[in-house]
């Protein structure tokens, strides 16, 4: 893509609407252009939070059930594609898409033909999204704020007809509490597999949490940093190129192997103090925030100063203090 011919006034535009929570309202794909401008930057961005979702489920053993895909309000296709770059299009016998733009439906389908050729894809007007039979996995991504709170009820129940259910939103605090009453509305039709390490009631919800929420961060190619036309979106749009900040849900109706004793969900980034890191761990017992000493994890601590983002861990704790702290899943 070459960032010249970019329209920043219709990227402006898009994110404003986006921000404003107004997109909503109507269709804000005035062309094909505004597709492919976008596909180019924000999609990019949001692509990045799908490639940590998905890794991240590759590291717990969890793969996707044979059938349909389908990718409500695909926009772009940005989490399609993602989706089938991960996990292959050997047990996807369809790719379905569905989204109120017949534009933006039309566009997705051409980048999905051209980098996947030979997968069956189709398109389904807003009567027929369901099709004769629900999907095997349904992807969902950065809708919440388009929608009202009995059309985001609707859809979780939609979802819940899949087999298994992938749901990408943007990290802020209204966000991920919506997920969470998706997730409480669901967890007795389905199993949690992600980003939790239990499916009891959320801790979030406990008293003495209103503050926290439950986001997370991916990061994006290191090589966008030195890259001139990355640069210059950021300084055209005034976007922070370092964190994207995500909240996500995945849930599966197959049976989940709960991980191991002490599992905990690192939650936000760690604070980092002189002698100390406070970590905000979740994990069965609740959401709770715990102290993690220089002194007694030396490389720990120098690995959070760095940036350290394995969020999934084993921890054993006396009292607020992380007494034992390792990796969750260790690297091959």
């Amino acid at each position: 893509m070459n960032f010249d011919a970019i329209n920043w006034d219709s990227l402006e535009r898009l994110r404003a609407n986006f921000l404003g929570g107004v997109a909503g309202a109507k269709d804000y794909w005035q062309s094909e252009t505004d597709l492919v401008d976008y596909d180019a930057t924000f999609a990019q961005r949001i692509g990045w939070k799908w490639d940590y979702v998905l890794a991240e489920l590759k590291q717990r053993g969890w793969s996707p059930t044979a059938g349909k895909l389908l990718d409500w309000g695909c926009g772009s296709g940005v989490a399609g594609r993602a989706f089938l770059d991960h996990f292959g299009v050997s047990t996807i016998n369809e790719l379905g898409l569905w989204d109120r733009s017949l534009l933006a439906m039309k566009f997705a389908s051409m980048r999905a033909r051209e980098r996947f050729a030979g997968l069956n894809i189709t398109t389904h007007d807003h009567d027929a999204v369901k099709g004769p039979s629900a999907p095997a996995t349904i992807l969902i991504s950065h809708v919440l704020n388009e929608l009202t709170p009995e059309q985001t009820e609707a859809l979780a129940d939609f979802a819940a007809e899949a087999t298994s259910v992938l749901w990408v939103e943007p990290g802020t605090y209204e966000a991920s509490l919506t997920l969470i009453a998706i997730r409480e509305r669901l967890r007795e039709r389905m199993n949690i597999i992600a980003p939790c390490t239990h499916g009891d009631r959320c801790g979030i919800l406990e008293p003495g949490n209103e503050r926290h929420w439950c986001h997370h961060f991916a990061s994006p190619p290191p090589d966008i940093f030195t890259n001139a036309d990355w640069s210059r979106f950021a300084n055209e749009l005034e976007i922070d190129l370092r964190d994207l900040p995500l909240s996500f849900l995945v849930m599966d109706k197959r049976p989940n192997t709960p991980p191991a004793e002490g599992a905990t969900r690192v939650i936000g980034h760690p604070r980092l103090y002189k002698a100390h890191a406070l970590m905000l761990g979740c994990d069965r017992c609740g959401v709770r925030e715990r102290r993690l000493m220089k002194r007694h994890h030396p490389e720990v601590f120098k690995s959070l100063k760095k940036g350290w983002n394995d969020n999934l861990q084993t921890w054993r704790c006396k009292d607020d203090e992380i007494m034992e702290i390792k990796p969750l899943f260790q690297s091959p």
